[in-house]
């Protein structure tokens, strides 16, 4: 079952895609004026349904206010399927789309197929914030760009948001991260946490935060 947002004024489009996807299992939340929304909890969803044309924010921009905020796919719901139209969806940021009028079978097909990548995906990245984990390129982005890290200081930031609320002691962390077997020591951990610091609130970020007494976490 997954979570589905879909947005579009039209109340009769909305009631389909309703109909259509609580069929499959799912819940859906439905809305007809964008404004309503609130940007900071849509990261509840699973998947965004996006019509375009709307009175009073167009879905690519809308899409482009969120896409940093929201890393689940977003299919737009559009009569605008030109080349130059595409292209600006997918530039704003969105997955794919769905062509008014389109049927209850492509639909489900769809948003089935985005649903299932999604899953494949899930376990290679983390959103921390506007902090962006690619676990499988070993990268840390924040806001679409990467923040220079050394390799030291990655494998500390993954393991404290993988573990993201718990405390662990300097030495936990030189166990954790480097091994048992490692020549690392605390002194080195606590530079290599005072550098991520720096780099991180260049970028407006502050997310590991002291213990005292203790050690550090991922807030």
């Amino acid at each position: 079952m997954a979570d589905i947002l879909a947005v579009d004024d039209d109340s009769e489009i909305l009631k389909v895609i309703k109909k259509a996807l609580e069929k499959e299992g799912h819940l859906v939340t439905c809305c007809s004026d964008i404004a309503e929304l609130n940007k900071e909890k849509l990261t509840v969803y699973d998947l965004l349904l996006l019509d375009v044309m709307m009175p009073k924010v167009d879905g690519f921009t809308f899409c482009r206010e969120i896409r940093q905020m929201v890393d689940c796919p977003i299919i737009f719901i559009t009569g605008k399927t030109m080349d130059r139209d595409l292209e600006m969806g997918f530039a704003s940021g969105g997955d794919d789309y769905l062509k008014k009028p389109f049927s209850i079978v492509e639909l489900r097909a769809r948003v089935a197929a985005h649903l299932r990548r999604q899953v494949r995906e899930y376990h290679a990245k983390i959103i921390s914030g506007s902090l962006y984990f690619d676990l499988s390129g070993k990268t840390l982005f924040m806001d679409g760009e990467p923040v220079k890290l050394t390799k030291s200081e990655y494998e500390i930031c993954e393991f404290l948001v993988q573990n993201k609320g718990q405390v662990f002691s300097l030495e936990q962390i030189v166990e954790k991260v480097f091994g048992y077997d490692s020549e690392s020591d605390s002194s080195v951990i606590r530079e290599h946490i005072k550098n991520i610091r720096a780099k991180l609130k260049k970028c407006g970020e502050s997310p590991i935060e002291t213990v005292w007494g203790i050690g550090y976490k991922w807030k």
